[in-house]
């Protein structure tokens, strides 16, 4: 396969604040409503949405505050500055590990997905396959390219949400939000835990800053681009409850697609929807899916570096397939995201302080304000 060679292969503050909020969107938003609507009374869930949110948006700054203080330099470069390289292998590892599970349960999820809503007749393995293959071509070029169809891709996503969300006002009914502040303090804990677990793709920053060229401000770009998942899982989470209620909600498998087929607009132009809404969707869950694929295999090339990029994307393809078809039915899939997201999100954590720490002890932080 010719590769196209890019122009320019570093990647500019913008990029990264684009691709933080790519790596989240994705197949988690479409049954948040449901998840907090499960612990949470009425539209109290926007709350925790709010709490999870700020949480997320402090270790965005952490992380990439740390990926800053050592520019150009790679996670497993400046792991090792700070700890020992043994330590930084062993981190690497575990973080390859975390997003080829995370791979696969995207691919996994919109098999599903695209079966239930769009392709009964075709069997689950195909779907998952055809959409695999697309992924591993484009991860097969430079990181930049993945970046850069961030940057085509998610305005789109935004715009088919926010026509989803407008749309649905017909429907709306505030009565469906009160009363307010009615949850138990062990609903908040739970909901503010689920949603935080929505926010983990911020990892992404301690990988990609390494690609930017001057990363005086990406700081500051990274937790804008936490802000943007957000308001839109707080708008989303608003028009669910307010247009089905609490109790539908609550009962709905994805409340999200729901939305997108209740979509009504004037003149039957559109009568159904959902079709350009799952398409729209794939895109983002694509952004996710390739973007966890390609930091997998850039920390296996950073340890083993006399392996070509294409031959470990060749070996790790089958093993994330062949995950992602483990789970044997919804219950096992549901139960694969909850380990792997509590264990990725809670890692990552872990891992910025452990870095941070070390850091400001050794004295290796270079400030660069």
């Amino acid at each position: 396969m010719e590769e196209f060679e890019y122009a320019d292969e570093k990647a500019s503050d913008r990029e990264i604040m684009i691709a933080v909020p790519s790596m989240i969107i994705s197949v988690g938003v479409l049954s948040l409503p449901k998840d907090l609507a499960d612990v949470t009374k009425f539209a109290d869930g926007w709350f925790v949405i709010l709490i999870g949110g700020l949480i997320a948006i402090l270790f965005t700054w952490l992380a990439a505050r740390l990926a800053v203080n050592f520019p150009h330099q790679s996670f497993m470069n400046y792991a090792t500055l700070i700890t020992t390289k043994p330590i930084a292998i062993v981190l690497s590892l575990f973080f390859s590990l975390c997003f080829l599970c995370i791979s696969a349960y995207q691919i996994r999820k919109i098999a599903d997905i695209s079966k239930q809503y769009l392709f009964n007749q075709t069997p689950m393995e195909i779907i998952a396959l055809a959409f695999f293959l697309v992924v591993i071509y484009a991860v097969s070029g430079p990181t930049i390219g993945l970046l850069r169809l961030n940057m085509m891709f998610l305005p789109i996503i935004i715009f088919i949400s926010l026509i989803i969300i407008i749309f649905n006002l017909g429907w709306f009914s505030l009565d469906n939000l009160l009363p307010v502040f009615k949850t138990e303090m062990t609903g908040y804990a739970k909901g503010t835990f689920t949603s935080t677990l929505s926010y983990g793709g911020f990892s992404i920053v301690l990988f990609y800053i390494s690609l930017v060229k001057k990363p005086k401000k990406t700081a500051q770009k990274a937790v804008i681009g936490m802000i943007i998942p957000i308001i839109l899982y707080s708008l989303i989470f608003i028009s669910a409850l307010g247009v089905f209620g609490h109790s539908v909600t609550q009962n709905l498998l994805y409340p999200t697609v729901e939305l997108a087929k209740t979509v009504d607009i004037p003149g039957g132009l559109l009568e159904r929807f959902e079709s350009i809404f799952f398409v729209i969707w794939i895109m983002a869950i694509f952004n996710t899916t390739a973007m966890a694929f390609d930091i997998a295999i850039i920390n296996m090339n950073a340890i083993f570096k006399k392996v070509r990029k294409m031959k470990m994307i060749f070996i790790f393809a089958p093993i994330i397939y062949f995950i992602s078809m483990l789970p044997s039915d919804l219950i096992d899939t549901n139960m694969f995201a909850m380990y792997i997201s509590r264990v990725s999100y809670l890692y990552t954590l872990f891992v910025i302080l452990l870095l941070l720490i070390i850091a400001k002890m050794r004295g290796v932080w270079k400030s660069n304000d």
